[in-house]
């Protein structure tokens, strides 16, 4: 029996024989001592002490260690994907180099995988032939039912530069999204401050997005949308807000609109550029068929 899991950031500088008691099983440190001695615990295809430090995005491998898994593990084991998804991710690559690869993601599912939802972007690409000799890093993230670009290192380097760089919004994002009415400017700025909870606190957020309206009618506007700020669902829910939701939207929607489950989410990442020591990168990714059909349903023009 082999099993892989993920360390995730709020893991990182624990100790590995802390880390797999919280994670995996509460065994004695006895038992996890003999199996890393009998290398059926490796870091990253290595054996590593007890007391090695855990880092964010190492991979924990068991070999032929049984044990009961603890309830928090769900999100950390690595999802095995099917023939059929392998086979279909070659679609994905608009840019693929030593350092990163540049992808349209397909609408439903996630970059990473989570409590609701195993199945993931990243492990998909761990099991492609584009890194046979390389590991996925996820240094940003759109959501599950977004269509559209997506960046993801190949060496932990460059996964700490993207970081830095979006930290730093020298990373700059295009979305496409159809919203539902009429905008009254044709073009603009949100400013909004948008809320979260950790636990019982409220943590306010000011989010930036500037817009424009590429064509419209009384019941759709077809919108290039620039966020300056990377909230969580930062796009959607500023629509919301200013009484334009995003075409196909579930969650953030306006309680007198009919709530449709066969309408996908008229939402996608349609261009990303940056630079890296003077060489300027520039990548696009045309929108799915379901967002062009939209548009024609919806009177727009497409671009």
């Amino acid at each position: 029996m082999k099993k892989t899991f993920r360390v995730i950031k709020d893991d990182i500088n624990s100790r590995l024989d802390r880390w797999i008691r919280r994670n995996v099983c509460k065994i004695p440190q006895s038992l996890i001592e003999k199996n890393i001695r009998k290398g059926n615990i490796k870091v990253n295809k290595k054996r590593k002490k007890s007391s090695y430090k855990m880092q964010e995005y190492d991979q924990v491998t068991l070999h032929n260690f049984n044990f009961s898994p603890t309830q928090n593990t769900s999100g950390n084991i690595i999802y095995n994907p099917t023939k059929r998804e392998l086979s279909s991710s070659k679609n994905f690559y608009i840019e693929n180099n030593e350092n990163f690869v540049v992808i349209n993601k397909p609408a439903g599912i996630a970059v990473q995988s989570g409590t609701k939802s195993r199945r993931n972007i990243i492990d998909i690409l761990r099991e492609t032939k584009e890194f046979i000799n390389a590991s996925p890093y996820s240094v940003h993230r759109i959501d599950k039912e977004t269509t559209g670009i997506l960046l993801v290192a190949k060496n932990r380097k460059y996964a700490q530069l993207f970081t830095s760089l979006f930290r730093m919004r020298k990373i700059h994002k295009t979305y496409l999204g159809i919203a539902i009415g009429e905008l009254e400017s044709n073009k603009g700025t949100f400013e909004d401050i948008l809320f979260y909870y950790e636990g019982k606190k409220k943590i306010e957020t000011k989010a930036i997005t500037h817009f424009q309206v590429i064509d419209s009618n009384s019941n759709c506007s077809l919108l290039k949308l620039t966020p300056e700020t990377g909230r969580k669902h930062q796009l959607r829910k500023q629509l919301l807000i200013h009484g334009h939701p995003i075409f196909g939207d579930l969650k953030y929607r306006i309680s007198d609109v009919r709530k449709k489950k066969d309408n996908n989410l008229m939402l996608h990442a349609y261009k990303i550029k940056f630079s890296i020591a003077g060489t300027k990168y520039n990548f696009i990714a045309e929108p799915p068929v379901d967002f062009i059909n939209t548009l024609k349903e919806k009177y727009l023009k497409i671009f």
